[in-house]
C-alpha cells in the first residue's frame, strides 16, 4: 500500500522519515517529492509498505504527529484522476 505523508517541513530528510516510519513496519520505499529545478521539497512524500496493515498503523500513529513544527497528513494514497485533454 501507498502513503502520501503531506505538510512535511522543508527540514525533513529522507532518513528521518523512513525513521518515522519503520516503527509500524519496514518500508519499501520512501520518497520526498522535489522541486526538478530547484531540489527542494516540495512538502510531501510518499511510503510504500508490502503489508497493507503496517501501511494503516502508520496512517494511525503518524496523522496529526508534529515533526519539524509540522503536523503531519498522514493517509493512503490514491492514483491521480486521469486528465482529459481537449482535441
Amino acid at each position: 500500500m501507498k502513503v502520501y505523508v503531506g505538510n512535511l517541513s522543508a527540514d525533513t530528510t529522507q532518513p528521518q522519515l523512513t525513521d518515522l516510519v519503520t516503527p509500524f513496519g519496514h518500508p519499501d520505499s520512501v520518497t520526498i517529492a522535489t522541486d526538478k529545478h530547484s531540489g527542494a521539497s516540495r512538502g510531501f512524500a510518499f511510503v510504500e509498505f508490502a503489508n497493507d496493515d503496517a501501511a494503516r498503523a502508520a496512517i494511525a500513529g503518524l496523522d496529526g504527529k508534529e515533526v519539524n513544527g509540522k503536523a503531519l497528513r498522514v493517509n493512503e494514497s490514491h492514483p491521480k484522476p486521469a486528465q482529459h485533454r481537449l482535441p
